[in-house]
């Protein structure tokens, strides 16, 4: 028998216990970036107090220091299904992404292709369209306007004896959707091109399995996945050891070092294994028989996964019923496991600031704006009218913040309709 126990998860996260004017704080932001756990809080202050150093010292607190590394290396490795060589840390998934395409574009030619997507937040775009300086050509796959699902025919459209990389997504910052990266991966590989994926939206939602996908990099960040603010690189070990990086002279050769340029954010990689330690407890508590480290992970994702799904099946059609909602995204209960709990929408008569703001003032905190998903923000036509309210649940989310929301947005959305 299994069990989610909410109330034990939502007791790991003293953000929850806030209150705004006079309201119970429902944390609905969290595709910009997710509240930490206390075990999150602990580890980071135990690093200041007993470990707090820089490397390769011959002392105490630096040979903490990189044992604690290996430590986290060795944690993340275990959430992504990968060798430890082959995670790489950084400031943001945006920093090393950029670092990865700088690299990547000293080995290519013009004429030779990039493909990118209309779903994905910027920092898997710009990177690639700064390669055009150097003759790169960028081509961009369009979406299915009616539910903001890839359009894999034009991705297989867009893919020539040209292309040298896919650029594109797991799961959409801006409206949900998960993409078909498995099938991507099998397309690129098919005519000799990498896959680079931003998984920042989905790793908080699911499992991710870089051996399964046959991905080539995968980038992630902790902060999104109930962490610190540490970028988080997979990248295939004969890739991570022939590109050439941009580093300092003295910087190691070996992989991954060679990839990690300057004084990492060591607090912060302490905070990112009592996070994976967090959700693999999460996995043994819902599943006590798990062996392992890996296996608990998977346990938790199952679970997460399941509760999120049950929030979206009584979100969706409440939000639905409401007058005035444009809601983005999928919303065929029989396809929700293609879609995370994250949704986008509009309200006729207001801006989305405005709802923002309306929410935030009763305790409800959501993000308005294009969310740097600027492409698809442009592709609905809803850019310069202020893109869209975006309402992201976690699995420390509960049905009864969900009925405050719908039960706010009516008493917004009825005036508008009467007016």
């Amino acid at each position: 028998m299994t069990i989610f126990d909410l109330d034990w998860i939502r007791a790991q996260f003293p953000a929850l216990r806030q209150e705004m004017n006079g309201y119970p704080v429902a944390f609905l932001d969290g595709p910009g970036g997710t509240q930490v756990s206390q075990g999150v809080i602990d580890a980071i202050a135990n690093y200041f107090t007993t470990s707090n150093s820089n490397l390769h010292g011959a002392f105490a607190t630096s040979v903490r220091t990189e044992a604690l590394v290996e430590q986290t290396r060795s944690a993340v490795a275990d959430f992504l299904n990968c060798d430890r060589d082959e995670v790489v840390f950084g400031a943001n998934m945006t920093t090393l992404t950029f670092a990865i395409s700088r690299s990547i574009g000293r080995e290519l030619q013009p004429g030779d292709e990039i493909v990118v997507t209309t779903l994905d937040h910027d920092a898997n775009v710009a990177p690639w369209l700064a390669l055009q300086e150097r003759g790169v050509m960028v081509r961009t796959v369009d979406i299915h306007e009616s539910n903001c699902t890839l359009d894999m025919l034009d991705l297989e459209h867009q893919i020539t004896e040209r292309t040298k990389l896919i650029a594109i997504s797991y799961a959409s910052n801006a409206v949900g959707t998960i993409n078909d990266v498995k099938r991507a991966v099998q397309l690129a590989h098919a005519v000799g091109a990498w896959v680079f994926v931003d998984a920042v939206h989905y790793a908080p939602h699911g499992l991710i399995d870089v051996r399964s996908l046959g991905c080539d990099f995968l980038v992630c960040s902790a902060y999104k996945f109930f962490g610190p603010h540490v970028g988080i690189l997979y990248g295939k070990r004969e890739h991570l050891a022939r590109l050439q990086p941009y580093k300092p002279r003295p910087a190691p050769e070996e992989v991954p070092f060679r990839w990690e340029t300057g004084t990492q954010n060591f607090e912060g990689l302490a905070g990112v294994v009592a996070t994976i330690e967090y959700l693999a407890e999460l996995g043994r508590r819902v599943s006590p028989s798990v062996t392992n480290r890996r296996s608990a992970l998977a346990t938790a994702m199952i679970a997460i996964q399941t509760h999120e799904q049950s929030l979206s099946e009584y979100l969706i059609p409440h939000l639905l019923e409401i007058p005035g909602v444009t809601l983005y995204g999928i919303t065929e209960r029989s396809q929700l496991n293609w879609r995370t709990p994250t949704f986008g929408l509009r309200i006729a008569g207001y801006s989305p600031a405005e709802i923002a703001k309306i929410l935030g003032d009763r305790g409800i905190f959501a993000w308005n704006g294009n969310f740097y998903a600027l492409n698809l923000t442009q592709r609905l036509g809803i850019e310069k009218s202020g893109g869209l309210v975006r309402i992201g649940c976690t699995h420390y989310n509960t049905i009864e913040e969900i009925q405050r929301l719908l039960h706010t947005l009516h008493d917004v959305a009825q005036p508008s309709v009467v007016a």
